[in-house]
């Protein structure tokens, strides 16, 4: 074999996400004094948290051919939710679990109206987010909610051996979700829904009970993620999660997962939202407008797509 086929052949077996996340990493190296310091470095891991937590459930409803665009409003209207529980009741454990309850009856819906009375996933969630937005400014009249409790705050904040809480909660999420999708008949279903449901439906499998339970995860997870957004900002905003939901399909799509045939892959979704975090942190460093940098983002998935692209051709 020569020098250059091997070389090929190498490549051939770096992921997409790889490759663009050492780019970026490099880039911004050069251009940028401050990005490569630990400081910001674990400010990347911890700011790409809360995505993170959108990015995991997303991946198994994109597995199912299936999409969710309502995940950044239920985000949004669940931490708004958690905020006013933990004002008036002064129960952080209680907000909590209100901000879980929203995430989760939002899920329900989408996967009962998906499942049940088979309306499109795109037409579905598209009209659950905007109930969602409505709903977050009808209950903040289109203000901010303040005075979180310090415990809350704390959550964001804090730190357990050194390491920021918000980076061991998402670690025990992904151990988790990974679990479920490669350890049980949960993820075996999931695979199957995307890659062969007739096969599910032979088995007596309830193909739509199973999209149900997938799409509720999804909510479930936005109700969860509430709890950082929330103790992140130190307040609710009616549009503070609006549109995460996109980051969370472009970090899925960088990371390697298919939106046909059930192919997806966990480890690239990972890879995936801490290149999206380090495009964002590198061009906030660089103090490029937010709307240029949802352009970025795009242009992120494209490239990605691309090298993944020549990549299976070698």
């Amino acid at each position: 074999m020569s020098t250059r086929s091997g070389i090929s052949a190498q490549f051939s077996r770096v992921p997409g996400v790889a490759v663009a996340l050492i780019g970026l990493c490099i880039v911004f190296g050069l251009t940028s004094p401050g990005f490569a310091t630990p400081t910001n470095i674990a400010n990347v891991f911890t700011q790409s948290t809360i995505l993170l937590l959108l990015a995991l459930p997303m991946t198994l409803i994109i597995m199912t051919e299936g999409l969710d665009l309502s995940m950044g409003a239920v985000l949004t209207f669940a931490s708004i939710i958690l905020a006013l529980t933990a004002v008036n009741t002064g129960s952080p454990a209680l907000a909590f679990f209100a901000a879980l309850a929203v995430g989760l009856c939002f899920g329900f819906i989408n996967g009962a109206l998906i499942a049940v009375f088979d309306i499109p996933p795109f037409i579905t969630t598209l009209g659950t987010l905007g109930i969602a937005q409505g709903l977050s400014l009808v209950a903040t009249d289109g203000q901010s909610v303040v005075g979180i409790p310090r415990s809350i705050e704390t959550i964001y904040s804090g730190t357990a051996a050194g390491i920021p809480l918000p980076i061991l909660v998402v670690a025990i999420a992904y151990a988790i979700t990974h679990a479920l999708l490669y350890r049980t008949r949960f993820g075996t279903y999931v695979f199957a829904l995307g890659g062969n449901r007739d096969a599910l439906k032979v088995s007596g499998i309830s193909v739509r009970g199973m999209l149900i339970r997938v799409y509720a995860f999804g909510g479930l997870m936005s109700g969860f993620a509430a709890l950082l957004m929330t103790a992140r900002l130190n307040s609710a905003h009616p549009t503070a999660g609006i549109g995460m939901e996109f980051d969370a399909i472009a970090a899925i799509a960088v990371g390697g997962t298919s939106f046909e045939r059930g192919n997806g892959w966990l480890l690239g979704t990972l890879l995936g939202v801490i290149t999206v975090g380090v495009m964002r942190n590198g061009l906030n460093l660089l103090a490029i407008p937010s709307s240029t940098q949802v352009a970025c983002v795009g242009a992120l998935v494209i490239v990605a797509l691309f090298i993944d692209g020549l990549r299976s051709e070698q």
